[in-house]
């Protein structure tokens, strides 16, 4: 099915060519040059031409802010996969990598931390895309600048930064939004204020949104006129759990959630040659359903009366220091200081069961980054040094819900004190050689160190207490990037990149499906990537287009697959007897991929725009038989065409994935089997509609349409279907 849309698209694209370079020289000058787009992937500005990494960054702020949040800001870009298990979740997926294989970073910070599982994550909604600036997305390792996890790329997220009054009087400023949705009965309020003064400024934001249980798509493909309906709710009558027919089916009743999000940063300006930030952020949720576990049905009855996260909670408070055209050696200097604090809870229940488990996680990282960048004539050198000291603490308890009695179960992570830190030091050299030929090269020592304790295994009877390991990664980058009269870049790349067992790899005990539970293996070690990299971008006239072809190796994968836990292939977990799977290292394993964009304009104000990605990958098991690997999305991209005015702003896409047949899904991982069609995951188009409009300076609105012919989807891997028509509108007022 890819094929179809891959033809569908460049035929398209193709056909219009002719058209689009018929136009008038005087629309020319609509295509932005290569060296005018600055990106910030070497953490100080750098023009786009001048790296040979793929780098894409949204800028557009209503593609970012008028969203439901983060997840879907990158999902409707049409250039990352996005995952979800339930509405307050997603999972982003770059290049066949996801969860604690992609590196997420806010502010400069880094927000992986040590219980990222390799799964599938929500922690990315958490970062309020209603104060977002821009996104920008790296592809490939990036482990060289941001160290362990980056081994599919890495997710920049920048918020808003205090504006200085450019007078001496203290102005203020700011923006009220609100935002409505129909099939999520999403209704989002935000308030952004600014009060800024000639040396020092304040930005303060509040959002708060409420999500309704959302409603999916209603026309279904003819082979399959049931999937994703939700037949049941479950209810409790008399101490007693109830399954009772839901008068929808298209309703996912238990999906619904609340959440809200504070962003305070202060800047001071002594002079123009530095600057201080306090950044504070608080973002914090209600219960979270997870509702592929809810819609779970075994023997004709639900398996779950109760899932859900318990309130999400991420309070971050950095410091940043920027000092810029300095006389010393080195003439830019950063420093950015951190500190997280990171609740997560897990509440689970069975169907007619009034034992109710509790477990939960705490998580303090204290984090201090330090880059300083020396020029001199063609040559620029980045030296940076990093580290990140991750505390956790991981309790559980059961409570019968009747009789309030408490018991012990069993943790998620190590009971005892457990402590992950890394070190680092890093170097990124960039060698302009000519005005059309820069070398890019760099290296990383990393020094990683854990220490899990296992205070209580009388309930697991782990054969150890303890799991210490200690591990010292390089890793490196080297590419070079020919661009030519700032419309045609060729950049090749050779990397590497790593990834450090962390406390959730190595501690974790859970039941990723009923009847499997993963176990902890401290035999683990680090897995490392090699990645090699074909991109080209090129513009002309009216006509732009561009593309990448990516190969990455593994060498000691971590992958999960059968195991044996004190010489046992199954166990009893939470009651039910459970086959034992374990996170190991896979000697081979492979990712390779190509990705396309195309944009025509045929006017100033006319614009056709496409981007598609394929992407494929294997691992040799213990038979030295290639299995599918896990997290890799099937082909899948967006086509649309933009009209535009100086008051409005109007476009018509559409989304596509292609088909991930089941023999395509890896049998052990994460790939989620049981929430496809026993064929696999069909593929789906959408159509959708956006009109924007300018009401003068102060009023902004934006009435979009998607899904337009209710079509019933679900993303590969995901275990809640996608949203049905939805309306969505949202309004904004500045002052």
């Amino acid at each position: 099915m890819h094929k179809k849309y891959a033809s569908l698209l460049f035929i398209g694209i193709a056909a219009m060519y002719n058209i689009a370079i018929a136009q008038k020289k005087e629309d020319q000058d609509t295509i932005t040059k290569l060296n005018d787009i600055v990106v910030y992937a070497n953490k100080f500005p750098e023009k786009a031409g001048k790296i040979a990494q793929t780098i894409s960054v949204i800028r557009d702020h209503n593609a970012i802010q008028l969203q439901a949040n983060t997840g879907d800001v990158l999902l409707n870009s049409g250039q990352v996969f996005v995952q979800k298990s339930q509405q307050g979740g997603s999972s982003p997926v770059i290049r066949g990598f996801e969860a604690s294989r992609i590196l997420l970073n806010v502010d400069g910070i880094r927000l992986n931390n040590a219980i990222y599982r390799s799964g599938h994550l929500q922690n990315i909604i958490t970062i309020d895309n209603m104060v977002l600036d821009r996104v920008e997305i790296i592809y490939g390792p990036s482990s060289t600048l941001y160290g362990s996890d980056a081994l599919g790329g890495a997710v920049n997220m920048i918020t808003k930064d205090p504006v200085l009054s450019t007078s001496k009087k203290t102005v203020l400023s700011g923006s009220s939004t609100l935002r409505y949705a129909s099939a999520t009965d999403e209704q989002r309020a935000n308030l952004l204020l600014n009060i800024g003064g000639s040396k020092w400024a304040s930005l303060t934001a509040f959002t708060a949104g409420s999500f309704g249980d959302m409603t999916q798509g209603n026309n279904r493909k003819s082979a399959y006129p049931e999937f994703g309906k939700k037949n049941f709710i479950v209810t409790r009558e008399n101490n007693t759990d109830i399954a009772s027919v839901n008068p929808n089916p298209n309703k996912q009743v238990a999906s619904g959630y609340n959440q809200y999000d504070i962003l305070q940063k202060i800047l001071f300006t002594p002079d123009e040659k530095s600057k201080h930030v306090l950044n504070i952020q608080l973002s914090n949720s209600s219960d979270v359903p997870r509702y592929d576990r809810l819609s779970e049905i075994s023997g004709g009855k639900p398996v779950f009366a109760e899932w859900y996260y318990g309130p999400q909670v991420r309070n971050l408070v950095g410091y940043h220091y920027t000092a810029s055209k300095l006389n010393g050696f080195f003439q830019d200097v950063k420093v950015t200081a951190s500190y997280q604090n990171i609740e997560e809870s897990r509440i689970t229940r069975r169907f007619q069961n009034n034992n109710k488990d509790f477990r939960w996680e705490k998580v303090n990282v204290f984090g201090i980054n330090i880059d300083a960048k020396h020029s001199s004539g063609n040559h620029e050198l980045h030296i940076g040094a990093e580290s990140y000291q991750n505390f956790v603490r991981s309790t559980a308890e059961r409570k019968n819900i009747v009789t309030s009695v408490l018991s012990a179960i069993t943790t998620r992570y190590a009971d005892g004190p457990t402590t992950m830190q890394s070190n680092a030091l890093y170097a990124q050299h960039t060698y302009k050689i000519s005005k059309q030929l820069t070398l890019n090269d760099g290296i990383r020592l990393n020094l990683t160190k854990l220490d899990a304790r296992f205070a209580d295994t009388t309930l697991m009877h782990f054969p150890f207490n303890k799991v210490v390991q200690q591990h010292l990664a390089a890793t490196g980058n080297i590419g070079l990037a020919y661009a030519v009269d700032n419309t045609t870049k060729i950049g090749l790349i050779v990397s590497s990149g790593f990834r450090a067992p962390n406390v959730d790899d190595l501690s974790k005990v859970f039941d990723t499906k009923t009847g499997s539970v993963v176990v902890p293996n401290a035999n683990l070690k680090p897995e490392y990537t090699y990645n090699a990299e074909l991109n080209f971008n090129h513009t002309s006239g009216t006509v732009s287009f561009g593309g990448s072809i990516f190969y990455t190796q593994f060498k000691q994968a971590l992958v999960v697959d059968r195991f044996t836990f004190n010489g046992q292939d199954s166990i009893f977990y939470s009651g039910v007897k459970s086959a034992v799977f374990a996170t190991q290292n896979k000697a081979r394993a492979y990712v390779f991929g190509w990705s396309a964009n195309a944009t025509i304009k045929f006017t100033k104000q006319l614009i056709l725009e496409g981007v598609a990605t394929y992407t494929t990958g294997k691992y040799t098991d213990h038979k030295a038989v290639q299995v599918p690997l896990d997290h890799i999305p099937p082909f899948f991209g967006k086509v649309s065409i933009k009209q535009s005015s100086t008051i409005w702003n109007a476009s018509i896409f559409g989304q596509f994935n292609g088909w991930k047949k089941i023999n395509d899904y890896n049998p052990n991982g994460e790939d989620n089997q049981q929430y496809a069609t026993p064929d696999g995951m069909p593929s789906w188009f959408t159509l959708n509609a956006k009109f924007e409009l300018n009401m003068g300076k102060a009023w902004q609105t934006q009435i979009s349409l998607e899904n337009i012919f209710d079509a019933n989807y679900r993303y590969f891997a995901s275990g809640i279907s996608a949203p049905g028509r939805n309306l969505s509108i949202a309004l904004r007022k500045s002052f």
